[in-house]
C-alpha cells in the first residue's frame, strides 16, 4: 500500500515542498518514484516520517533528527535520551529567564527596584556546589523554589527580616555582648528560627542532628567567606555571630 507525496503531506500537515527537501538532504525518500515523476511512500516510509515529526515537535533540528533515525536498538535509544537531556535543560534556562522577567514586571508594579540581585538569582545559587554536597541537589531545588515562589513583596519582606537580623548581630557585637550571653544566645535562636523558615534545611524538616551541622557549618562559613565580613560589620563580627551559634548548637539544640 502506498500513497502520493500530496496525499501523504495532506494527512501529515506538511506540506509537498517539505517532503520534497527531507528527500533532498537524504532524510526521507519516497518509497519509488513514478515514471511520472511523481513520489510515492509505502508504510515504512509513512512510519519514519511520522518519527521525524514527532521529533521535530521536541524541538529537535534536522540534523540530529537524521542522526537519531540513523542509529539503532540502544544506541538510538541513548541518542535520543541525550538529546532530550539537552532540551531539558534549555527548558530549565527559559524557565529561569521567564522568572526574572517576571520578577522584573512585578517590582516595577510595586515601585521597588528591579535590579536587586536577590530577585534575579535563586535562594542560594552563589553556595550551590557546597550545598549540594554537604546537603544534597534536594535542599538545594527546594529552597530555591521556595524563594522563586515568592511574591516580589514577599521577597523584600523576607530581606527586610533578615536585614534586621543582620543589624541586630552587628549591634550586639558592637555593643561588647560575650558569645554567651542571654542577648548572643536569643540572636541565635533566632538565627535557627530564621533558617526553619526555609523549605529542604534540616532545621525545617526537624532533623536534630543534621540541623546541628548545618548552624555550625553556616557560622564557619560566616568568617571563612569574605562577603560576610562585611554583612556583620567586620572579621571579627562575623567572629561574634559563628561562635554564639556554635555555642547555641552545643547548648541548646
Amino acid at each position: 500500500m502506498e500513497w502520493t507525496i500530496q496525499q501523504v503531506a495532506a494527512r501529515a500537515g506538511v506540506t509537498s515542498r517539505t517532503l520534497r527537501h527531507y528527500d533532498d538532504i537524504g532524510l526521507l525518500h519516497p518509497s519509488r518514484v513514478g515514471d511520472n515523476g511523481y513520489r510515492y511512500y509505502d508504510m515504512d516510509a509513512v512510519a519514519r516520517l511520522q518519527r521525524i515529526l514527532l521529533l521535530r515537535d521536541l524541538g529537535l533540528g534536522l540534523p540530529v533528527i537524521a542522526d537519531v533515525l540513523d542509529r539503532q536498538g540502544e544506541e538510538e535509544v541513548r541518542a535520543l535520551g541525550d538529546h532530550i537531556g539537552l532540551l531539558e535543560a534549555e527548558r530549565s534556562r527559559l524557565d529561569q529567564r521567564i522568572k526574572a522577567v517576571q520578577h522584573t514586571l512585578d517590582a516595577r508594579r510595586s515601585g521597588s527596584d528591579p535590579t536587586m540581585g536577590m530577585m534575579l538569582d535563586g535562594f542560594n545559587d552563589p553556595y550551590r556546589d557546597e550545598v549540594v554536597e554537604r546537603w544534597g541537589e534536594r535542599v538545594f531545588q527546594e529552597s530555591n523554589d521556595w524563594w522563586h515562589g515568592k511574591t516580589v513583596r514577599q521577597q523584600i519582606a523576607w530581606k527586610r527580616d533578615t536585614d534586621d537580623l543582620v543589624g541586630a548581630w552587628a549591634e550586639a557585637w558592637k555593643d561588647g555582648a560575650s558569645t554567651t550571653s542571654d542577648r548572643a544566645q536569643a540572636l541565635a535562636a533566632r538565627h535557627v528560627e530564621w533558617l526553619r523558615a526555609i523549605p529542604g534545611t534540616p532545621v525545617a524538616e526537624g532533623d536534630r542532628d543534621r540541623s546541628v551541622e548545618l548552624v555550625r557549618c553556616l557560622g564557619t562559613m560566616y568568617v571563612e567567606d569574605p562577603a560576610f565580613a562585611t554583612t556583620y560589620g567586620s572579621p571579627e563580627g562575623a567572629a561574634f555571630v559563628r561562635d554564639s551559634l556554635h555555642e547555641y548548637a552545643r547548648q541548646s539544640m
